[in-house]
Protein backbone atom coordinates (compact mmCIF):
# COMPACT_ATOMS: atom_id res chain seq x y z
CA UNK A 1 0.00 0.00 0.00
CA UNK A 2 1.32 3.45 -0.99
CA UNK A 3 0.27 6.06 1.54
CA UNK A 4 -0.36 9.64 0.48
CA UNK A 5 -1.05 12.55 2.82
CA UNK A 6 -2.66 15.71 1.42
CA UNK A 7 -3.27 18.91 3.38
CA UNK A 8 -6.46 20.79 2.45
CA UNK A 9 -7.29 22.78 5.57
CA UNK A 10 -9.50 25.45 3.99
CA UNK A 11 -12.89 25.39 2.27
CA UNK A 12 -15.10 23.08 0.20
CA UNK A 13 -14.40 24.83 -3.10
CA UNK A 14 -10.66 24.53 -2.48
CA UNK A 15 -11.04 20.81 -1.78
CA UNK A 16 -12.94 20.29 -5.03
CA UNK A 17 -9.83 21.44 -6.90
CA UNK A 18 -7.73 18.99 -4.87
CA UNK A 19 -10.28 16.26 -5.59
CA UNK A 20 -9.14 16.32 -9.22
CA UNK A 21 -5.60 15.57 -8.03
CA UNK A 22 -6.83 12.89 -5.63
CA UNK A 23 -8.83 11.13 -8.33
CA UNK A 24 -5.82 11.31 -10.64
CA UNK A 25 -3.59 9.68 -8.03
CA UNK A 26 -6.16 6.93 -7.52
CA UNK A 27 -6.34 6.20 -11.25
CA UNK A 28 -2.52 6.07 -11.57
CA UNK A 29 -1.73 4.17 -8.38
CA UNK A 30 -4.09 1.29 -7.67
CA UNK A 31 -2.34 0.65 -4.34
CA UNK A 32 -2.78 4.19 -3.07
CA UNK A 33 -4.23 5.00 0.34
CA UNK A 34 -5.07 8.71 0.57
CA UNK A 35 -5.46 10.63 3.82
CA UNK A 36 -6.71 14.21 3.78
CA UNK A 37 -5.98 16.68 6.57
CA UNK A 38 -9.13 18.82 6.52
CA UNK A 39 -10.53 21.88 8.27
CA UNK A 40 -13.77 22.12 10.21
CA UNK A 41 -15.24 23.84 7.13
CA UNK A 42 -14.73 20.94 4.74
CA UNK A 43 -14.25 17.87 6.99
CA UNK A 44 -17.83 16.52 6.84
CA UNK A 45 -18.05 17.10 3.10
CA UNK A 46 -14.77 15.35 2.27
CA UNK A 47 -15.91 12.22 4.11
CA UNK A 48 -18.43 11.61 1.33
CA UNK A 49 -15.81 11.07 -1.39
CA UNK A 50 -15.16 7.33 -1.98
CA UNK A 51 -11.65 7.87 -3.36
CA UNK A 52 -10.58 9.48 -0.09
CA UNK A 53 -9.61 6.70 2.31
CA UNK A 54 -9.30 8.71 5.53
CA UNK A 55 -10.10 12.24 6.64
CA UNK A 56 -8.57 13.89 9.69
CA UNK A 57 -9.79 17.23 10.99
CA UNK A 58 -7.08 19.69 11.98
CA UNK A 59 -8.21 21.56 15.07
CA UNK A 60 -6.72 25.02 15.40
CA UNK A 61 -5.15 24.66 18.83
CA UNK A 62 -1.68 23.65 19.94
CA UNK A 63 -2.59 20.52 21.91
CA UNK A 64 -4.60 18.97 19.09
CA UNK A 65 -1.82 19.75 16.62
CA UNK A 66 0.61 17.87 18.88
CA UNK A 67 -1.78 14.89 19.04
CA UNK A 68 -2.12 14.91 15.27
CA UNK A 69 1.64 15.10 14.84
CA UNK A 70 2.12 12.15 17.19
CA UNK A 71 -0.40 10.10 15.21
CA UNK A 72 1.02 10.94 11.78
CA UNK A 73 4.61 10.48 12.91
CA UNK A 74 3.98 6.74 13.29
CA UNK A 75 3.33 6.43 9.55
CA UNK A 76 5.78 6.38 6.65
CA UNK A 77 4.16 8.11 3.69
CA UNK A 78 5.11 7.66 0.07
CA UNK A 79 4.20 11.29 -0.67
CA UNK A 80 3.03 14.29 1.35
CA UNK A 81 1.40 17.13 -0.58
CA UNK A 82 0.72 20.51 1.01
CA UNK A 83 -2.08 21.62 -1.33
CA UNK A 84 -3.50 24.34 0.92
CA UNK A 85 -0.19 26.25 0.99
CA UNK A 86 -0.73 27.04 4.69
CA UNK A 87 2.26 27.67 6.95
CA UNK A 88 0.79 25.43 9.66
CA UNK A 89 0.62 22.56 7.15
CA UNK A 90 4.18 23.18 5.99
CA UNK A 91 5.45 23.17 9.56
CA UNK A 92 3.71 19.89 10.39
CA UNK A 93 5.26 18.18 7.37
CA UNK A 94 8.75 19.01 8.64
CA UNK A 95 8.30 16.38 11.37
CA UNK A 96 6.71 13.65 9.24
CA UNK A 97 8.35 10.73 7.44
CA UNK A 98 7.91 10.61 3.68
CA UNK A 99 9.81 9.59 0.54
CA UNK A 100 8.58 12.73 -1.20
CA UNK A 101 7.29 16.05 0.12
CA UNK A 102 5.65 18.42 -2.33
CA UNK A 103 4.87 22.02 -1.47
CA UNK A 104 2.68 23.72 -4.05
CA UNK A 105 4.55 26.09 -6.33
CA UNK A 106 2.73 29.15 -7.65
CA UNK A 107 1.30 28.72 -11.14
CA UNK A 108 -1.09 30.77 -13.25
CA UNK A 109 -3.98 28.38 -12.64
CA UNK A 110 -4.82 25.64 -10.16
CA UNK A 111 -5.18 23.02 -12.88
CA UNK A 112 -1.58 23.80 -13.86
CA UNK A 113 -0.57 23.18 -10.24
CA UNK A 114 -2.24 19.77 -10.40
CA UNK A 115 -0.48 18.97 -13.67
CA UNK A 116 2.87 19.89 -12.16
CA UNK A 117 2.29 17.74 -9.06
CA UNK A 118 1.30 14.79 -11.24
CA UNK A 119 4.43 15.25 -13.31
CA UNK A 120 6.58 15.16 -10.15
CA UNK A 121 4.85 11.90 -9.22
CA UNK A 122 5.44 10.58 -12.74
CA UNK A 123 1.68 10.20 -13.18
CA UNK A 124 -0.46 11.00 -16.21
CA UNK A 125 -3.58 13.17 -16.26
CA UNK A 126 -6.88 11.70 -17.42
CA UNK A 127 -9.72 14.05 -18.41
CA UNK A 128 -12.08 11.73 -16.52
CA UNK A 129 -10.54 13.06 -13.31
CA UNK A 130 -12.55 16.24 -13.87
CA UNK A 131 -15.77 14.23 -13.47
CA UNK A 132 -15.74 14.32 -9.68
CA UNK A 133 -19.26 12.97 -9.23
CA UNK A 134 -19.18 10.05 -11.65
CA UNK A 135 -19.40 7.73 -8.62
CA UNK A 136 -22.80 9.12 -7.66
CA UNK A 137 -26.17 7.89 -8.75
CA UNK A 138 -28.00 11.13 -9.45
CA UNK A 139 -31.07 11.13 -7.27
CA UNK A 140 -34.40 12.29 -8.61
CA UNK A 141 -35.48 15.65 -7.19
CA UNK A 142 -39.16 15.49 -8.25
CA UNK A 143 -38.76 19.03 -9.59
CA UNK A 144 -38.62 18.16 -13.28
CA UNK A 145 -36.39 20.35 -15.44
CA UNK A 146 -35.39 23.49 -13.59
CA UNK A 147 -33.08 26.48 -13.51
CA UNK A 148 -31.22 27.14 -10.27
CA UNK A 149 -30.70 30.69 -9.09
CA UNK A 150 -28.34 30.62 -6.10
CA UNK A 151 -29.04 33.89 -4.33
CA UNK A 152 -26.74 34.07 -1.33
CA UNK A 153 -24.97 36.85 0.59
CA UNK A 154 -22.76 37.61 -2.44
CA UNK A 155 -25.73 39.39 -4.05
CA UNK A 156 -26.32 41.62 -1.01
CA UNK A 157 -24.04 44.65 -0.75
CA UNK A 158 -24.00 44.99 3.05
CA UNK A 159 -23.33 41.28 3.52
CA UNK A 160 -20.39 40.90 1.16
CA UNK A 161 -17.07 42.41 0.10
CA UNK A 162 -17.54 46.17 -0.08
CA UNK A 163 -14.93 46.72 -2.79
CA UNK A 164 -16.93 44.48 -5.13
CA UNK A 165 -19.44 46.10 -7.50
CA UNK A 166 -22.92 46.33 -5.97
CA UNK A 167 -25.29 43.94 -7.77
CA UNK A 168 -28.09 43.95 -5.20
CA UNK A 169 -31.61 44.15 -6.72
CA UNK A 170 -34.66 45.85 -5.27
CA UNK A 171 -37.91 43.89 -4.98
CA UNK A 172 -39.35 45.02 -8.32
CA UNK A 173 -36.12 44.26 -10.17
CA UNK A 174 -35.85 40.79 -8.66
CA UNK A 175 -39.46 39.85 -9.37
CA UNK A 176 -39.11 41.02 -12.99
CA UNK A 177 -35.89 39.04 -13.33
CA UNK A 178 -37.56 35.90 -11.99
CA UNK A 179 -40.50 36.35 -14.39
CA UNK A 180 -38.12 36.78 -17.31
CA UNK A 181 -36.10 33.66 -16.47
CA UNK A 182 -39.30 31.59 -16.41
CA UNK A 183 -40.58 33.20 -19.60
CA UNK A 184 -37.28 32.82 -21.50
CA UNK A 185 -36.54 29.23 -20.49
CA UNK A 186 -40.05 27.73 -20.08
CA UNK A 187 -38.65 25.82 -17.13
CA UNK A 188 -39.27 25.80 -13.41
CA UNK A 189 -37.13 27.98 -11.19
CA UNK A 190 -35.57 26.93 -7.90
CA UNK A 191 -33.94 29.58 -5.75
CA UNK A 192 -31.36 28.38 -3.24
CA UNK A 193 -29.69 30.44 -0.54
CA UNK A 194 -26.54 30.42 1.57
CA UNK A 195 -26.60 29.88 5.31
CA UNK A 196 -28.52 33.12 5.72
CA UNK A 197 -31.57 33.84 3.58
CA UNK A 198 -31.39 37.35 2.08
CA UNK A 199 -34.13 39.54 3.53
CA UNK A 200 -35.39 40.45 0.05
CA UNK A 201 -36.40 36.84 -0.61
CA UNK A 202 -38.51 36.74 2.53
CA UNK A 203 -40.15 40.01 1.49
CA UNK A 204 -41.19 38.64 -1.91
CA UNK A 205 -42.13 35.15 -0.66
CA UNK A 206 -45.86 35.56 -1.57
CA UNK A 207 -44.82 36.56 -5.10
CA UNK A 208 -42.62 33.46 -5.36
CA UNK A 209 -45.45 31.21 -4.21
CA UNK A 210 -47.85 32.78 -6.74
CA UNK A 211 -45.33 31.98 -9.49
CA UNK A 212 -44.73 28.47 -8.13
CA UNK A 213 -41.07 29.29 -7.65
CA UNK A 214 -39.48 26.93 -5.13
CA UNK A 215 -37.35 28.57 -2.42
CA UNK A 216 -34.93 26.18 -0.69
CA UNK A 217 -33.33 27.87 2.28
CA UNK A 218 -30.22 27.12 4.32
CA UNK A 219 -29.46 23.73 2.81
CA UNK A 220 -26.38 21.92 4.02
CA UNK A 221 -23.82 21.65 1.23
CA UNK A 222 -24.62 18.04 0.34
CA UNK A 223 -28.29 18.95 -0.20
CA UNK A 224 -27.29 22.02 -2.19
CA UNK A 225 -24.97 19.84 -4.25
CA UNK A 226 -27.87 17.52 -5.16
CA UNK A 227 -29.85 20.47 -6.51
CA UNK A 228 -26.92 21.82 -8.55
CA UNK A 229 -26.07 18.42 -10.03
CA UNK A 230 -29.67 18.09 -11.34
CA UNK A 231 -30.14 21.66 -12.58
CA UNK A 232 -30.21 22.56 -16.27
CA UNK A 233 -28.51 25.87 -15.57
CA UNK A 234 -26.87 27.41 -12.52
CA UNK A 235 -26.88 31.20 -12.09
CA UNK A 236 -24.69 32.20 -9.16
CA UNK A 237 -21.86 34.33 -7.86
CA UNK A 238 -18.67 32.29 -7.89
CA UNK A 239 -18.35 29.83 -5.02
CA UNK A 240 -18.08 26.15 -4.16
CA UNK A 241 -21.20 25.21 -6.16
CA UNK A 242 -19.51 26.68 -9.26
CA UNK A 243 -17.01 23.82 -8.91
CA UNK A 244 -19.84 21.32 -8.45
CA UNK A 245 -21.54 22.48 -11.65
CA UNK A 246 -18.28 22.37 -13.62
CA UNK A 247 -17.46 18.88 -12.35
CA UNK A 248 -20.78 17.58 -13.73
CA UNK A 249 -20.77 19.71 -16.91
CA UNK A 250 -23.84 21.62 -15.74
CA UNK A 251 -24.23 24.82 -17.73
CA UNK A 252 -23.52 27.83 -15.54
CA UNK A 253 -23.43 31.59 -15.64
CA UNK A 254 -20.86 32.63 -13.07
CA UNK A 255 -20.93 36.22 -11.80
CA UNK A 256 -17.47 37.50 -10.91
CA UNK A 257 -15.73 40.73 -9.96
CA UNK A 258 -12.78 42.19 -11.84
CA UNK A 259 -10.86 42.80 -8.60
CA UNK A 260 -10.12 39.08 -8.23
CA UNK A 261 -8.43 36.62 -10.60
CA UNK A 262 -11.09 33.95 -11.02
CA UNK A 263 -9.39 32.51 -14.11
CA UNK A 264 -6.89 30.64 -11.94
CA UNK A 265 -9.82 28.69 -10.46
CA UNK A 266 -11.94 28.21 -13.59
CA UNK A 267 -9.63 27.35 -16.49
CA UNK A 268 -10.63 23.66 -16.27
CA UNK A 269 -14.39 24.36 -15.99
CA UNK A 270 -16.67 22.80 -18.62
CA UNK A 271 -19.92 24.27 -20.01
CA UNK A 272 -18.94 27.52 -18.35
CA UNK A 273 -19.83 31.15 -18.98
CA UNK A 274 -19.32 34.20 -16.82
CA UNK A 275 -20.39 37.83 -16.44
CA UNK A 276 -18.74 40.74 -14.66
CA UNK A 277 -20.58 42.22 -11.69
CA UNK A 278 -22.65 45.25 -12.71
CA UNK A 279 -25.69 47.22 -11.59
CA UNK A 280 -28.57 44.79 -11.37
CA UNK A 281 -30.57 46.05 -14.35
CA UNK A 282 -27.52 45.73 -16.60
CA UNK A 283 -26.48 42.41 -15.12
CA UNK A 284 -29.94 40.84 -15.36
CA UNK A 285 -30.25 41.84 -19.03
CA UNK A 286 -26.88 40.26 -19.77
CA UNK A 287 -27.92 37.06 -17.98
CA UNK A 288 -31.16 36.86 -19.95
CA UNK A 289 -29.22 37.16 -23.23
CA UNK A 290 -27.21 34.09 -22.25
CA UNK A 291 -30.21 31.87 -21.41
Amino acid sequence: MNKYLIFRTDRIGDFLVSAILIKSIKSNDQKSHITIIASKKNYEYIKNFPYVDEVIKLENNFLDKLKLLAKLNKIKFKTIIVHDNKNRSKILTLFLKSDNKIHIEQQKTHIEIIMKVLKKLDFSFDENSLDLFSHKEMESTNYGEFIQLHLDEKWIFEDYIKKFVNIEPNKTQLINFIDNIISYTKKKLIITTGQKTPKILLEILPDLENRKVRLLENLDFLELEKITLKSRLLISCHGAISHVAAANKVKQIDIIDTSYDYFKWTKHFRNYDYLIRDKFDNLSNKILKKL
